[in-house]
């Protein structure tokens, strides 16, 4: 199913995810997911790893899943997508089904950057046909806001606290698209919620495709970052306009810049908005915006607004 989404009129109006989750209150991995669904449609099969979704979305007895949906542990959220997978292959050959289903991983970045690593990296590498889908907040959200190999430098988290003789998260976020790339896999892309027709499209091609697809979906968290409820949204598109989580799909190996950024809006703006960086000197912000200016020249986009 090939399908471009361009405006509202374009949507299914059937939500499959359900109002009345515990998701936290200004939460975009809720918005994020509810997207996702719209573009995969109902005939789609969830493989949920532990992390703030599941903790959040099925409550013993209830579940807020409009679709048929598992939790798994944290490391396995690939291999048991495989197995659908290979059910449903299974299903073909006997001719006991003509039905395409749509399989999708779902996991955490502490679930994909760290715990579940080598599940996924050997799922790429054997060309398993799923999407996996991980929605980065940029630390172990639910467990109390500790620090994950997805963590940017210099945020503060419970366990890269700040102090005199630290400046929070040491180390720089993990690139895990490039890792994602490196298996050779058909498809890839970076997302946010805050383009939800751009991430929709980009489910849908992910979808689409014969063999393995990686989507990194940036979920700005208003409990670990440290921002009002009311500014998910506004938080993932200053993330895309300062330049440092471009939109961008890598399809068969090559890249291409999916949103335009014609004039970028300095880092300051980005990190003063979040609670989790209000330790930072103005020498600490100048050195985050020289990542971010490599980023751009990186990516094509445009200069810096003055």
């Amino acid at each position: 199913m090939s399908t471009s989404f361009r405006t509202l009129k374009d949507l299914p109006k059937e939500e499959l995810l359900a109002p009345g989750h515990r998701l936290c209150a200004g939460c975009t991995v809720g918005t994020t997911i509810r997207q996702i669904l719209k573009a995969a449609g109902k005939n789609t099969v969830v493989v949920s790893s532990t992390g703030c979704v599941e903790v959040a979305t099925t409550y013993f007895p209830q579940s807020a899943w409009r679709v048929p949906w598992t939790h798994v542990a944290f490391e396995n959220a690939a291999s048991v997508a495989s197995g659908i997978q290979h059910g449903m292959a299974a299903l073909y050959r006997k001719k006991k089904t003509d039905e395409k289903l749509n399989i999708i991983a779902l996991g955490g970045d502490g679930g994909t950057f760290d715990i579940g690593i080598q599940a996924l990296s050997g799922a790429l590498e054997r060309g398993e046909d799923f999407v996996y889908v991980c929605y980065d907040n940029e630390a172990y959200m639910n467990t109390g806001v500790q620090r994950s190999s997805a963590t940017p430098y210099a945020a503060a988290t419970t366990t890269s606290p700040p102090g005199k003789l630290s400046k929070g998260q040491n180390r720089d976020k993990k690139d895990m698209m490039a890792i994602a790339v490196a298996h050779g896999i058909p498809y890839a892309a970076t997302a946010c919620p805050s383009y939800p027709y751009d991430l929709m499209n980009k489910t849908r091609r992910a979808l689409d495709v014969e063999g393995p697809a990686f989507l990194h979906v940036l979920t700005p968290c208003p409990t670990g970052w440290r921002f009002d409820i009311s500014g998910g949204i506004e938080m993932g598109k200053l993330a895309v306009l300062t330049g440092l989580w471009p939109l961008y799909e890598v399809v068969d190996g090559k890249t291409k810049l999916t949103v335009q950024v014609p004039r970028r809006e300095p880092i300051k703006k980005y990190l003063q908005a979040q609670g989790r960086f209000r330790h930072l000197k103005p020498e600490d912000i100048a050195k985050i915006q020289e990542k971010a200016d490599a980023v751009a020249v990186k990516f094509g986009l445009g200069p810096l607004r003055q």
